[in-house]
């Protein structure tokens, strides 16, 4: 006996549920709006590879009424294409296998015998913008990734997991679970609603935000893993001189994270694998090295590090709390505190917002920034190394901090610190330009099984300039390890700056 997955339909059911009636309108409007009607009246969503179907072409279609098939065929104008229902989903695919259009990357994605490929884009179901830093992963596991600035995600999975539940999230919208089996090989636009929050939900009520505080700090033994585990983790530093990019520095880390306990050991970073890409123009006479990279990366990690905007000693008392927002963030009510160094503190210290969990205390997320009226104090704290010729001013620090839950704990998953400065040569009247050094961390895979400490000679050290990090370029690269893909402005730049992999002797 043929044993169906879950969700999907037997021989026949898919060819009703496509016979069904529904009425259009008379309208005019682009594939990707008619398709979400056709959803609005079946409850069906549409998977399809964005190179087989244009999303943005504009249809008119007349009144009347049609079953889905019809309707489906009239969108999109191809009555050639397959049409198959599996659970709540309807997958349009090609007559015949469509060869598949990689995403441009620096790391051409490949398919093997054992692994496939998920990619695609995160959108707004309404305004169709991409979704930046969104969560994608699998259920159940500890796998997973974000999108970039362009909401792309990619995701290679092993043969294993092919009937395992993808599910996409964002701060702000409702999850989406898809089979991962109807993705692969795809290249899919997936849409989120919007969450909009029942009035029900909230209580009207006055929260004290130094209340909210004290309670995520007394529950982080409870949310928070009480042992070490192995992290599996994308991380990516560039530098961005004029608006334009002149260098990328791309790794793969294991990273020893210790237990969230009182006085914990150090996490320690395991390079794995590693490649830079420097403008040739650029490679001897990069001006500054900023304070930022894998020893960051790794400070950014709140609960274990606790910054004094959430001490509770007489640090605490530089800042004004408030909290009066709600917000959603996979499928969870978070309240949101907002902080901001009190007017009479003259130190660069930090103003932003915090989302905690209102049932179990837990921080789900965090966006804080330096103080913008104080930061040119915070130079010296930023800035590595730089010539002597050069005056540097920091003008924004931005630094975005999210945990997510494998196995009813909390683990780091994304950090990101953006930094801007303004550099200026000295005895200069003129030459004043723009310098943006970026860093972000992704926790790609969790185990938390026989976990100990690297040896010494095995850990690398974190608070060097990792962009000068000797290492031995390996021509197959990082193979099935997940990554997140570039946005185009960064694949732009790659193509036109003179660059090559450097590659250094063992």
């Amino acid at each position: 006996m043929l044993l169906l997955p879950t969700g999907l339909l037997r021989a026949g059911e898919g060819d009703d549920v496509l016979a069904r009636m529904i009425h259009l309108s008379k309208e005019k409007n682009t594939v990707y709006r008619l398709l979400d009607k056709v959803s609005e009246q079946t409850g069906f969503l549409f998977i399809y590879d964005s190179k087989l179907i244009d999303n943005e072409k504009t249809v008119r279609i007349p009144k009347g009424d049609y079953t889905i098939r019809q309707a489906i065929y009239l969108i999109v104008g191809n009555k050639e294409l397959n049409l198959r229902v599996i659970g709540d989903h309807i997958l349009i695919s090609g007559p015949q296998p469509v060869r598949q259009v990689a995403i441009p990357d620096t790391i051409p994605p490949k398919e093997t015998d054992n692994h496939f490929i998920v990619k695609g884009v995160l959108q707004d179901k309404q305004t169709n913008e991409p979704i930046e830093a969104g969560t994608i992963g699998v259920l159940n596991t500890s796998i997973g990734s974000i999108t970039n600035a362009n909401g792309e995600f990619r995701l290679t999975l092993p043969d294993s997991l092919r009937q395992s539940t993808l599910y996409f999230s964002h701060l702000g919208y409702e999850p989406r679970k898809i089979e991962a089996s109807l993705l692969a090989g795809q290249n899919t636009a997936i849409a989120l609603d919007a969450k909009v929050i029942p009035i029900q939900e909230v209580v009207v009520r006055i929260v004290n935000p130094l209340r909210l505080l004290r309670d995520m700090k007394e529950n982080i033994r409870k949310n928070y893993p009480q042992s070490p585990a192995y992290l599996t983790t994308f991380y990516r530093e560039g530098i961005e001189r004029k608006n334009k990019f002149v260098g990328l520095t791309e790794a793969v880390f294991k990273i020893y994270k210790s237990a969230y306990k009182h006085n914990p050991t150090p996490d320690q970073v395991k390079l794995l694998k590693m490649r830079r890409i420097i403008s040739q123009q650029e490679k001897d006479t990069l001006i500054a090295r900023m304070k930022s990279g894998i020893s960051a990366s790794l400070s950014l990690d709140l609960i274990k590090e606790l910054p004094d905007f959430l001490l509770t000693d007489e640090k605490i008392e530089s800042y004004m709390y408030a909290s009066t927002d709600i917000a959603v963030i996979d499928d969870r009510l978070a309240h949101v505190i907002y902080f901001e160094q009190k007017e009479n503190i003259n130190s660069a210290l930090y103003r932003g917002e915090l989302y905690i969990d209102t049932e179990n205390n837990a921080l789900l997320r965090a966006r804080f920034e330096i103080n913008p009226k104080h930061i040119k104090q915070a130079t010296g704290m930023l800035v590595e190394k730089k010539s002597r010729n050069l005056k540097i001013t920091p003008q924004k620090v931005i630094y975005t901090v999210t945990y997510k839950p494998y196995n009813g704990q909390y683990y780091i998953n994304h950090v990101r610190g953006d930094l801007f400065f303004k550099i200026k040569k000295r005895k200069q009247l003129f030459g004043t330009f723009p310098l943006h050094t970026w860093f972000e961390m992704v926790t790609c895979k969790i185990d938390t099984n026989q976990v100990s400490r690297f040896a010494r000679s095995e850990a690398l050290p974190t608070r060097t300039i990792f962009a000068e990090t000797q290492f031995a370029y390996d021509e197959k690269f990082w193979g099935n390890f997940n990554v997140i893909p570039p946005e185009e402005k960064l694949n732009e730049a790659i193509g036109k700056i003179s660059s090559k992999i450097e590659e250094t002797e063992e």
